[in-house]
């Protein structure tokens, strides 16, 4: 069984990145979406293990310390990480992993020399980022807040360069099937259908 391939999606907060990957994995076989942890209390309406495994800052902090994470990041003064051990696993089943994660997050894999394809998403324009924060940040947010997204949106956007593919997300269908047609091609090529491909090229020899 060949090895999953491994996704890693970004997006400024609010460009809708997380819906998109749930829409995904209903769409396209064999993918799952990797759930991040974090120290961040829930918000309302969020469940632990669906929405992100939900720990105390200790205890993040001890799994930094043995090492536990694929990447992790300190994000408005909260704590978020990807397990090593979840990504692996998923992956040696056969099915391909996609990690919703920030650029800086991104960026800590690269470092660490692992294959990834990455994927960022843009809103259509500041404005449209800049209004959807503030439809989705209700009462627990304050301006101060909202505005520290929009300046870490900024650079963001200008990190977008290092990605291999740009998506916008002006309609979550649309940009659905954007990035389902991103997974299919990145299946089809020869480092992903090596384990598959030689098995067939051995029955061509053989006969």
């Amino acid at each position: 069984m060949k090895t999953g391939l491994l996704f890693v999606v970004s997006a400024p907060s609010g460009t809708g990145k997380t819906t998109l990957i749930e829409q995904l994995v209903k769409r396209v076989p064999d993918l799952v979406m990797s759930r991040s942890y974090t120290s961040r209390p829930r918000r309302p309406g969020e469940t632990d293990g669906a929405d992100y495994n939900f720990v105390s800052k200790a205890r993040f902090e001890q799994m930094i310390g043995a090492g536990e994470f694929l990447e992790w990041v300190n994000i408005f003064g909260h704590l978020y990480g990807t397990s090593a051990v979840d990504i692996e696993r998923h992956r040696l089943t056969g099915r391909d992993v996609f990690l919703v994660i920030d650029v800086k997050g991104a960026r800590q894999i690269r470092q660490r020399e692992i294959a990834l394809i990455g994927i960022f998403v843009l809103p259509p324009s500041f404005k449209v980022l800049e209004d959807r924060l503030r439809r989705r940040s209700g009462d627990y947010e304050t301006e101060v807040q909202l505005r520290g997204r929009l300046d870490t949106a900024r650079e963001e956007v200008a990190a977008s360069c290092d990605y291999d593919y740009i998506v916008v997300n002006d309609s979550i269908d649309t940009c659905v099937d954007r990035i389902s047609s991103i997974t299919v091609a990145e299946r089809a090529r020869v480092r992903a259908m090596g384990t598959i491909s030689e098995a067939i090229a051995e029955t061509f020899r053989r006969a």
